[in-house]
């Protein structure tokens, strides 16, 4: 009894100094570590969902998806406001460059897809690659991606309802309820409002209906592509990409004429703004959980869907810079006032009906991802609980939908379709970006079954020629080890910064003065540091682990892609990082306050740092007191 007494205290004490350990390692758990704490894929695969997503979408589901969400304003908008402020003719070449800039990034996007085939897209893509903070900031910033995108979609669906019935909707709202805010709009619009809240009831009735109507959508819009393109042919007039500047009227600001009438500086800040178009392809990346196919379909479906908007964006913008001159485009709605100009009636309606379906198309596009990016992350435990519910019957996160729908649409009553325009690019450049960050750091990391990481194969860098060694891979390794991916980090990370650097240069001489010969010499030097990192980086050894769509040419490819998004983010105008540092300070905030403490994998990492300590002092403990 006494020895039963003593063994029950023993228990007890073991067990409290136990669990004094664990709150203790709480308290006292490293920062760094926390922030810089990465998901495995074989978590994100295997852990178990209770309010799982219903798998409905299959191939052409997920290609209608991608070219819905992203072939819309850009074709009936953004070439005319381009072609007329900042390229001319030549925002053809402004739409091919930001396609190879979105093209890159969408294998990049293609082979994490394959490897993780979960909802929320660039959020958990990060989570796997970089690490806690960085995916919390990727997911808040995807949120007002998404969000912008929908408003400002239905600001412009509103606009092409309006147009041809002679404003009556912006006369009649301007006139009784002006808003007198200089950052906000001039008028609330209901129209948007009341268009967003009704598809995001549809969204939220279930996954099926609404891929049904999207696919609807996306044909009346392809098909309508195709009507514009093929009448433009009847009237176009080769003259029009080169008319002479004495031929520009006088008060139209039409450059030097030609075919590059605002050089290219005005090229490349054309397809910053032409960038807005491809935003949307991603979004079949959020569909990891309700896709069929998802390892297969998703990353075959983001290749096709960018084939068919670049060839469609090519074409629209060839054929309406061969009809009219650039000065004379009309930036909010280009071809509904050409076939005015040429009395083409019944084009002009066929043209409008179908804007008004590819906008609703961008719509279903943009809104659909919201909630799925929030559920992501309120599952990690990342983003407050509510967000994470999946109803029983209609299988979506409803109030995730409800919450997301609200706020897309108080967003477009009260901004204009310019000022939600210009946050849109940087937040999908930055998470491009990571995305193709994320695949160079799984490339040349390899994990051993169980997880843990290689031991360190005994290397040092005791000097240049030692250190010159390691980057060039003398020993030719063929397989990563502790060192090799330590050297591979530094490089990718280096790479970065340098791209930073030689991106800014470039944008700021472009835009403040011209190029001298230290200018020169500062690019070039740069320059030439990203390619000598690249090389470097070459000469790794890459992970043996190959999913079923991988990135062709690593690390090029991805080290490419690098630079075009951070060169383009450096062309977009300084108020545009002024509103998005302070969203990210907003979410930084929610994260310090909520995500931190509620990280799902914070307290797996403590749960398991207790096993072990727990495990370890029962080891050594007296057989006669071991519980």
């Amino acid at each position: 009894m006494c020895q039963g007494g003593i063994n029950m205290e023993s228990s007890y004490a073991i067990i409290k100094s136990s669990w004094a350990t664990f709150y203790s390692k709480i308290k006292n758990e490293s920062l760094v570590r926390t922030l810089l704490r990465r998901k495995r894929e074989t978590d994100l695969i295997t852990e178990p969902k209770k309010n799982i997503l219903k798998r409905e979408l299959g191939l052409f589901d997920l290609v209608s998806l991608g070219v819905g969400s992203t072939l819309g304003l850009g074709a009936y908008v953004l070439a005319g406001e381009v072609s007329r402020y900042y390229t001319g003719p030549a925002v053809i070449l402004s739409f091919a460059f930001a396609a190879a800039a979105s093209a890159l990034s969408g294998l990049c996007y293609a082979e994490f897809a394959s490897r993780v085939p979960k909802a929320g897209s660039a959020y958990a893509f990060s989570y796997v690659g970089v690490g806690e903070l960085v995916a919390f900031l990727i997911g808040w910033d995807l949120i007002l991606e998404y969000s912008i995108g929908c408003a400002s979609v239905s600001r412009a669906l509103s606009g092409h309802i309006d147009k041809p019935f002679g404003y009556p909707m912006k006369n009649y709202l301007s006139k009784n309820f002006p808003i007198n805010v200089g950052f906000l709009a001039p008028y609330p619009d209901v129209f948007s409002f009341i268009a967003i809240i009704l598809l995001t009831g549809l969204i939220a009735w279930g996954i099926r209906e609404s891929s049904i109507l999207n696919k609807v959508f996306t044909i009346v819009n392809v098909s309508t592509v195709a009507i514009v393109v093929l009448t433009g042919f009847f009237h176009v007039d080769f003259s029009n990409w080169n008319i002479p500047k004495n031929d520009i009227p006088d008060g139209l600001n039409g450059g030097e004429g030609g075919f590059l009438p605002f050089g290219w500086s005005g090229v490349f800040t054309g397809a910053a703004t032409c960038f807005y178009g491809f935003v949307g392809f991603d979004v079949v990346a959020t569909t990891g959980e309700e896709a069929k196919k998802p390892t297969r379909d998703i990353p075959l479906s983001i290749v096709i869907s960018l084939v068919v908007i670049t060839t469609s964006y090519c074409s629209l913008a060839t054929v309406l810079t061969l009809m009219w001159p650039y000065y004379d485009q009309d930036p909010e709605a280009p071809f509904t006032h050409i076939y005015q100009q040429l009395n083409w009636t019944v084009i002009e309606w066929i043209v409008t009906i179908g804007a008004v379906f590819a906008l609703c198309t961008n719509m279903i596009g943009t809104l659909y991802p919201l909630p799925r990016v929030l559920y992501a992350m309120s599952s990690d435990g990342l983003m407050f609980k509510l967000f994470s519910k999946v109803n029983l019957q209609t299988k979506t996160p409803v109030w995730g939908t409800i919450i997301c729908g609200l706020f897309a649409a108080t967003l477009s009553s009260i901004f204009d379709l310019q000022q939600l325009m210009n946050m849109m690019s940087i937040g999908t450049l930055m998470a491009y970006t990571l995305v193709c960050f994320c695949v160079l750091i799984l490339r040349y990391t390899e994990e051993s079954v169980d997880g843990r990481k290689d031991k360190d194969d005994g290397s040092a860098c005791n000097s240049i020629y030692s250190l010159l060694a390691i980057c060039v891979n003398s020993s030719n390794i063929d397989e990563p080890t502790k060192i090799t991916e330590r050297t591979s980090i530094t490089i990718i990370i280096v790479y970065l910064l340098t791209s930073i650097c030689f991106s800014a240069g470039i944008t700021l001489v472009q835009n403040f003065g011209e190029f001298t010969r230290n200018s020169l010499i500062t690019i070039g030097v740069t320059g030439l540091c990203l390619v000598i990192m690249g090389l470097f980086l070459s000469r790794q050894p890459q992970s043996k682990k190959r999913p079923l769509f991988k990135v062709p040419w690593v690390p090029f490819v991805p080290c490419m892609s690098i630079v075009l998004n951070i060169y383009l983010m450096t062309k977009l105008d300084p108020f545009t990082w002024v509103r998005f540092t302070c969203w990210l300070v907003i979410g930084s905030a929610i994260y310090a306050f909520y995500g931190y403490r509620y990280s799902v994998e914070r307290f797996r990492g403590l749960a398991t740092q207790h096993d072990v300590t727990t495990t370890s002092e029962t080891d050594n403990m007296p057989m006669n007191i071991k519980v």
